[in-house]
């Protein structure tokens, strides 16, 4: 017992900051209208069920929070009993309350932090392999009483953030680094250790601030108060600085290679959904939105709504999968080899359909 917590004390420790809730619950139960997409994705439940009539079961978690944003079209279909295979879905608020269950084999498919997905690739001896990138970067800088319109105008500035230690803190000290900023010299970056925290140090402060929050803070803190400015996306900030080969992937799908080895149709099917219910939601924000609300993804359809498109979520797979995140992970590990498990990937961590 006292090596499982030391063990999952380390990937905690090893994760960045992507749950945006506390607690876990199972999805509820909703109801909406089925999209255009209802009779493609019937198509696929056609081909998933095996020759025994039986539709094959997969136990998924999502966080809550904009990496869960995509799933929740394909919760529906689940719940409406037109989906390819028989899901059940788990919402976790944090990315801990999900590591212990993918490597007992309590779940099959986990929504985590990207730079998780490598450390659980590591400590299991390859038993989880990196399906699928379904978020890119969804941090920014904001401001209040002041204007940045460069990264270079943060020299000699005070900038607060989240998530020290993790993906957030390398990731802005890279694009700095690449602007020619030391991070160390030119700028101060205090860390303070929740998003909600810095949230409401932003609302409440009578001083001029810069702050680096993630979505949907950065929509909840721009509506609750006008004078908060969003200056810069730190995802068009790295594409700039990379030259386009990596993203900034900061949420991605996992899935136990055991499972995928005996249910490679099934898993196969999944993955095609889970496409289409990513596209639903970029395309139809204001229907999703209501689902996200209904399955307490987040807490409020409207936040929702405005927060998706600024959220950058993707589906990205296969060989283009594999070749953005292996600089990205280059970038991580020469940042700290532990931020991704002590060594880079071997090539059978990117799952090929």
């Amino acid at each position: 017992m006292k090596k499982t917590k030391r063990f999952l004390a380390a990937l905690l420790a090893a994760a960045m900051v992507a749950g945006f809730a506390a607690g876990c619950a199972p999805a509820q139960s909703s109801s909406g209208q089925q999209s255009g997409e209802e009779a493609s994705s019937q198509a696929v439940s056609s081909e998933a069920v095996s020759s025994s009539g039986e539709k094959t079961a997969i136990r998924i978690a999502g966080l809550k929070g904009p990496t869960g944003f995509g799933m929740v079209k394909l919760m529906q279909d689940a719940e409406n009993g037109t989906a390819a295979n028989d899901y059940t879905f788990t919402l976790a608020g944090s990315p801990d309350e999900v590591t212990g269950k993918l490597i007992n084999g309590e779940l099959d498919v986990a929504a985590l932090p990207t730079n998780l997905a490598a450390v659980l690739y590591n400590k299991t001896d390859g038993n989880i392999q990196l399906m699928a990138l379904n978020t890119l970067g969804m941090l920014y800088i904001v401001t209040k009483g002041t204007e940045i319109t460069s990264l270079e105008e943060l020299k000699g500035k005070t900038v607060y953030s989240t998530g020290q230690g993790s993906l957030p803190e390398y990731a802005l000290n890279y694009i700095l680094t690449q602007n020619g900023i030391d991070p160390e010299k030119d700028v101060t970056v205090e860390y303070l250790s929740e998003h909600s925290e810095l949230a409401a140090r932003v609302l409440s402060t009578e001083e001029p601030i810069i702050a680096v929050l993630p979505q949907p803070f950065v929509t909840q803190v721009t509506v609750k108060d006008p004078s908060v400015k969003i200056a810069l996306d730190l995802t068009e900030e790295w594409d700039k600085a990379v030259d386009g080969k990596s993203v900034l992937s900061m949420g991605c799908l996992v899935v136990r290679r055991d499972f995928a080895e005996a249910n490679k149709d099934a898993v196969s099917a999944f993955l095609e959904e889970y496409r289409q219910s990513v596209a639903y939601t970029t395309e139809n924000p204001a229907e999703a939105s209501r689902l996200i609300e209904q399955y307490e993804i987040v807490a409020s359809a409207a936040v929702a709504e405005k927060a998706i498109p600024n959220c950058h979520m993707v589906y990205l797979d296969g060989d283009e999968m594999k070749s953005k995140t292996q600089d990205l992970f280059q970038v991580l590990f020469d940042a700290n080899p532990k931020s991704i498990g002590g060594s880079l990937p071997d090539d059978d961590f990117y799952y090929q359909k």
